[in-house]
């Protein structure tokens, strides 16, 4: 009998006492334990099963619960560390749903985030603790400030040590702090332009609790970056941080091949070849990984097409890449038309604390936008994008960076499809007219609307740039990968005030040094003329044979 599929749940007991489809990740249990690293930060992008299983380790710590029923057959319960269910108090945090458009309402949330988890041990302490002792003094101080909705930047410094430190003496226990998407809160600060004031009552908030402190066992952080390490965010310096790229911890967030591959079958489906195209093609350490949100989706609607969507990343990123420097442009140039590039990737720092090229690669790398596929010496890595799923995503970044519309790319190159070239210069004028500054008038204005453009086909052809063809060096050449379907197109882009000689010049100079040499079958020529806003085009189609 096939099992619901736990779409957007990423509670571990609701999931299992549910009898939902799952996944056996338990074995990170184990290694948790054996690491035995004070604090841990594990960084994966989104919507890989960071809660899920931050929910899990919650589930098989925790004293307060009983959790031997849904822990049943999981490969946890078959080491020696089974006997560790249920034997230690859990504090637990997540801070996804943290976020707010002024500093005051940020506070407030987090304000009421650790209220809901002194609340719960309150309610625990009530019939055995006498609330005046010193022992649970602060405890009490801070759980009435809380209860009144007080939002001091000293009360929340302090309030995740002082219920550290209440739980450690009531349980004689020492806990463990589990805190799931610790960066949200962080990356909404900054959105909104208060992140330094925030940041110093958070770094606190974190830094007492985390660092040094007598009463904790052990923590484990989850996010989409780590922390700098020399930053104003210094107090976290102590994480022992698993990134992307590290073995340990790589198998649990993500579907392997063989977890993939029973996935499908539990449904009566086959991992082909366009399953492994949309969603494959991540690396965590040395483990080829798939994207579990959109396999579930997918064996939900059994229709191949993008699910991911990873928005508050997703605005960051847009605002980063709007801002980059020439050599980051350049590199994402050649990216978008190669599909992968070598470059210098910063994954030590957080982007929002050290806004450098080096870290906005790693930004993408960490947030499942790119992948490592090499190391070279240093920083070096050849990055390259995972799957069609991810460059839907990057089509939607491009398209943002050239401010163009989705509905009007996929409009461009129908026309371009069609071979209606008075259409496609009717929308490409007025996207020129629209989007190129006439103060800012340069080649690669030109050249970033045609890759805002071109992504939009990237799974119809590939796309080249600059790249030797005939006796020359053609501006962009679309190779269609069904030629029998669309025609190849050559593109050849020119700027100056005489556009009418100008447009003539550049198809000639495809024609003539014969950039299409490498293309069979029908081949679409455009030669475009720029002066300022002004745009002509002269276009031939060939047989090429």
């Amino acid at each position: 009998m096939k099992k619901a599929l736990a779409l957007g749940i990423d509670d571990f007991r609701r999931v299992r006492e549910g009898d939902y489809f799952y996944i056996d990740k338990s074995l990170m249990i184990k290694d948790f334990i054996e690491y035995r690293k004070y604090v841990s930060l594990i960084t994966r992008p989104r919507r890989f099963g960071k809660s899920l299983n931050i929910s899990m380790l919650r589930e098989f710590f925790d004293i307060t619960k009983d959790s031997r029923s849904i822990f049943q057959d999981l490969s946890i319960m078959k080491t020696e560390y089974a006997k560790q269910l249920n034997s230690i108090p859990i504090i637990h945090v997540t801070f996804k749903n943290c976020s707010g458009n002024s500093i005051r309402e940020l506070k407030e949330s987090l304000a009421n985030i650790m209220w809901e988890e002194y609340l719960r041990y309150e309610d625990i302490f009530r019939s055995s603790v006498d609330r005046k002792s010193n022992s649970y003094y602060r405890f009490y101080q801070t759980y009435d400030s809380l209860k009144e909705g007080e939002i001091r930047d000293s009360l929340l410094k302090s309030s995740l040590s002082e219920l550290i430190k209440a739980v450690s003496i009531y349980y004689g226990i020492r806990p463990i702090v589990l805190i799931d998407e610790y960066d949200h809160p962080l990356i909404k600060a900054h959105e909104k332009g208060f992140r330094e004031e925030f940041i110093t009552i958070y770094g606190s908030f974190l830094g007492e609790a985390l660092k040094g402190n007598q009463y904790l066992e052990q923590a484990l952080i989850t996010g989409i970056q780590r922390v700098a390490k020399e930053s104003i965010f210094s107090e976290l310096n102590n994480f022992v941080v698993y990134t992307v790229q590290s073995e340990q911890y790589a198998r649990y967030f993500g579907l392997t091949e063989e977890e993939t591959g029973k996935a499908l079958e539990h449904y009566e489906e086959e991992l082909r070849d366009d399953v492994r195209l949309y969603y494959d093609g991540y690396i965590f350490g040395d483990v080829n990984i798939y994207n579990p949100w959109s396999i579930l989706y997918y064996l939900d609607t059994k229709k191949i097409k993008p699910y991911w969507i990873n928005t508050s990343t997703n605005s960051l990123i847009k605002e980063s890449i709007k801002s980059a420097d020439d050599d980051f442009m350049k590199a994402f140039e050649r990216l978008i038309m190669d599909g992968e590039v070598e470059v210098s990737v910063n994954l030590e720092a957080s982007f929002i604390e050290l806004a450098t090229t080096k870290t906005l690669w790693g930004l993408l790398v960490n947030s499942g936008y790119l992948t490592v596929t090499k190391e070279y010496a240093s920083q070096m890595k050849r990055l390259k994008i995972p799957n069609l799923e991810v460059k839907d995503e990057f089509r939607g970044i491009v398209a943002s960076y050239a401010r163009l519309s989705n509905d009007k790319l996929d409009e461009l190159f129908d026309a371009l499809i069609e071979r209606n070239m008075d259409k496609f210069l009717v929308i490409y004028q007025s996207l020129v007219y629209e989007y190129v500054s006439m103060y800012d008038i340069k080649e690669n204005s030109y050249h970033m609307l045609f890759l805002g453009m071109a992504i939009s086909v990237s799974g119809m052809y590939r796309i080249t740039s600059n790249i030797e063809s005939g006796d020359g060096r053609s501006d962009i050449v679309l190779e269609s990968l069904q030629p029998e379907v669309r025609p190849h197109m050559v593109f050849e882009l020119k700027q100056g005030e005489n556009v009418e000689r100008l447009k003539q010049e550049a198809l000639n100079q495809i024609l003539e040094k014969k950039y299409y040499v490498n293309l069979k079958g029908r081949v679409l020529c455009v030669g475009i003329a720029h002066d300022k806003k002004r745009c002509v085009i002269a276009s031939r189609e060939i047989m090429n044979d």
